[in-house]
């Protein structure tokens, strides 16, 4: 038959507590000693007796490496949980102050707008009246200065539009004047002479004068040369 299961519960028989000690701290030590050589681990194991008598075990002896590397690492986890508390009340702190200021600041908005004044008194009733008129001059004041430079602005732009206007009226007269000036000019160098031609009389009946010359007859030879030459050429001999 197997081992029963032991009761894990205090053995009131001194001796045989005293040899259940023995041999479980044997298994324990050796427990140790495996886990530390095959998970290649740093293992302390101390123990004390019913009469404070120790019993320890450490991987290649170096218990007061493990000791001390123990105590910085409790340390330091030791520190993390103080910096977390202290952070965690200083963010609730932080969100009760932010929590209360906006509760403010959506009171005063709706007292701005003229809501939930019943619970004012006369003189909170006042200073927000104050602070209305307050704010109202500034707006208005900002209302007029940008008023103000919106005009200015305008006129500008409108004196920019005027001397464009007058520089584009100046050049279109310039061109005008220029064009005047050209057809003037080619009328002067190629215009027709437009004054009236005499134009030649019929050939009159041809007669011999008493000299024996061929004459037309009723007309002079002097009339008949002249009949017979351009408007220009007359002008020519008449001066």
């Amino acid at each position: 038959m197997g081992r029963g299961r032991v009761q894990l519960k205090r053995i009131e028989n001194k001796i045989n507590r005293q040899v259940t000690f023995s041999k479980r701290r044997t298994g324990l030590l050796k427990k140790a000693h495996e886990i530390s050589v095959l998970c290649d681990a740093e293992v302390a194991l101390i123990v004390f007796s019913t009469k404070g008598k120790l019993f320890e075990y450490s991987t290649d002896s170096c218990m007061e490496k493990i000791l001390e590397r123990y105590e910085r690492y409790s340390y330091a986890e030791r520190q993390l949980v103080v910096t977390d508390a202290e952070q965690t009340g200083c963010w609730s702190l932080e969100h009760a102050k932010l929590k209360a200021r906006l509760e403010v600041l959506q009171r005063n908005q709706r007292h701005y707008v003229g809501e939930d004044l019943d619970s004012l008194s006369l003189r909170e009733l006042q200073n927000l009246e104050q602070q209305l008129d307050s704010a109202l001059k500034l707006i208005r004041s900002r209302k007029n200065q940008l008023m103000f430079e919106s005009i200015s602005e305008l006129q500008k732009k409108d004196k920019a539009l005027q001397e464009q206007n007058n520089l584009l009226a100046k050049k279109v007269k310039e061109k005008e004047k220029g064009l005047a000036q050209e057809a003037q000019w080619e009328g002067q160098n190629f215009g027709q002479d437009t004054s009236p031609v005499a134009l030649p009389h019929p050939m009159p009946p041809l007669t011999i004068n008493s000299n024996g010359v061929a004459d037309h007859e009723g007309n002079p030879p002097q009339h008949r040369a002249n009949a017979l030459l351009p408007p220009w050429m007359l002008r020519h001999l008449n001066e």
